[in-house]
């Protein structure tokens, strides 16, 4: 196919169309560095959540929720947990040629064969499979936050304003405006300006509080994309990033609106519920994330069967809670338990427990996430703080009651006091049975 040509079938007709062909692609190769240690040996996208879920579910969940079921998902570092959630749990049964989850690493398809240099040269790398896919519109969504989303309301307003791209858009405190890509738009939702992670960007009008930050989820329209894409792998000194290059660029000089997320609503909720989204790129922020589903209505409402948040199955057994004497009760309060774990005589409070968890005689865990084979000794204390994978709290320990003595154990302390304790420390050795 000539450079300069898609397929004119990727043109929508004139007026709205009810069904256009869309391509979701979802940009999964971050490093998450601000993530650490919990990204040490994981990409972000693939870092457990909420019990059960890694965060990658999330925007898969939404797109197949949401009735697209053409998906590209583009990997880069430390891709392979991430390759094998989705082999095990997103594959669908290959009966219609249009429906697929594919994973695609990073080919060096570049002129100098190197990695991606940012999120439009990842795009712009795989233009192919946009012109083989010959999609009316294309989805490009994050594979890193936390949030439900009906991402056919974002199509339909981007089809009725008629936009080359829609960016959806959410109200965030100014102090955040240094982590996010800021948006200026007139009353009717047009950008017309565009300001990447600036401390000093522009807050809301009638509102100095806050600033209209870019959930880093755009619409394009397939010729505007392919157009802008081939226009940035040209342009000298271009980062090749959407939110510092291709946006900035078109903001007051093309059809680019801002979709207010704040009205997209999710089938089967409560009248009156507002959307959830959440960027867990630092520690704090995965952690109260998950805290938040320990609220008696939490904001994020796993439990809508309308709108399900899809993951990889498992043969686990029932979670089971033992021993029902004084001082030696299994039992969790305000808690997620997962399957395949057992409360063998210890407490859990406000806490999310992966699967497969024990609990020991004497144990207490308060205010943590515990994710998958933890094991937690005998009298062993555990508060705010978060375990990966596989990790031993032997017996009689004590952990996020002294941070220095933690740190002093080689954990990872965060500056508001939160225990990290990674997979490299999963080898402590277990001082007592399970019961």
């Amino acid at each position: 196919m000539p450079e300069n040509m898609i397929p004119a079938e990727s043109a929508l007709p004139a007026g709205k169309t009810i069904h256009p062909r869309v391509l979701g692609i979802v940009l999964a190769g971050g490093k998450g560095t601000r993530l650490l240690p919990l990204t040490r040996e994981r990409a972000k996208p693939a870092v457990p959540f909420g019990g059960k879920y890694r965060i990658i579910d999330f925007v898969l969940s939404n797109f197949v929720n949401s009735g697209i079921y053409s998906i590209y998902v583009l990997t880069q570092f430390r891709s392979q947990s991430l390759l094998q959630h989705l082999s095990e749990g997103w594959q669908f049964g290959g009966l219609l040629k249009s429906h697929f989850i594919v994973t695609v690493p990073a080919q060096m398809r570049s002129e100098n064969e190197s990695w991606y240099l940012g999120t439009a040269d990842a795009i712009f790398q795989n233009i192919n499979l946009i012109e083989q896919s010959d999609p009316h519109l294309v989805a490009i969504f994050g594979g890193d936050h936390i949030y439900r989303m009906n991402v056919a309301g974002m199509i339909d307003f981007h089809m009725a304003t008629q936009a080359d791209v829609s960016v959806a858009a959410i109200p965030v405190p100014r102090e955040y405006a240094a982590d996010f890509g800021v948006i200026e738009a007139d009353e009717d939702g047009r950008i017309i300006a565009f300001h990447e992670k600036k401390p000093n960007a522009p807050t809301m009008p009638g509102d100095s509080t806050r600033v209209y930050a870019s959930m880093g989820n755009y619409i394009f329209s397939t010729r505007s994309l392919v157009d802008e894409l081939r226009a940035d792998a040209k342009s000298p000194g271009s980062r090749h990033d959407f939110g510092l290059d291709i946006l900035p660029k078109l903001a007051n000089n093309a059809s680019i609106y801002a979709y207010n997320f704040q009205t997209n609503r999710i089938p089967g909720d409560a009248e009156g519920s507002l959307p959830y989204w959440r960027d867990v790129g630092t520690v704090e922020a995965y952690y109260e994330a998950n805290m938040d589903l320990n609220q008696v209505k939490p904001d994020l409402n796993l439990y809508n069967r309308e709108w399900p948040v899809r993951s990889t199955s498992y043969p686990d057994p029932p979670a089971k809670f033992v021993f029902d004497e004084d001082n030696r009760r299994g039992q969790a309060i305000d808690s997620i338990v997962s399957g395949g774990c057992i409360l063998s005589g210890g407490i859990v409070r406000k806490s999310v427990l992966g699967r497969g968890v024990h609990v020991h005689t004497g144990a207490l865990v308060e205010g943590s996430v515990i994710m998958d084979n933890c094991d937690i000794g005998r009298h062993a204390k555990v508060r705010r703080a978060i375990l990966d994978k596989n990790v031993r709290i032997p017996q009689g320990t004590s952990v996020g009651y002294d941070v220095d003595a933690d740190r002093a154990r080689g954990w990872h302390v965060t500056g508001s006091g939160i225990v990290v304790i990674g997979r490299e420390h999963s080898t402590v050795p277990v001082a007592a049975m399970f019961v």
